[in-house]
């Protein structure tokens, strides 16, 4: 039997944010998408950055 992982994580947990952004590439024109796992207070410096 499996163990559980959220287990092992509750005692430390933080609150967590995923940004998506999506991205052009300035070679061929096609959109990329980056993700990233952050903190909240830090989501809008992400999404503002080229």
């Amino acid at each position: 039997m499996a163990k559980k992982t959220v287990a092992t994580l509750q005692g430390t947990s933080k609150r967590l944010s995923k940004a998506i952004k999506m991205v052009k590439s300035p070679k061929t024109g096609a959109y990329t998408f980056v993700e990233a796992i952050m903190d909240p207070t830090k989501v809008n410096e992400f999404l503002d950055k080229n």
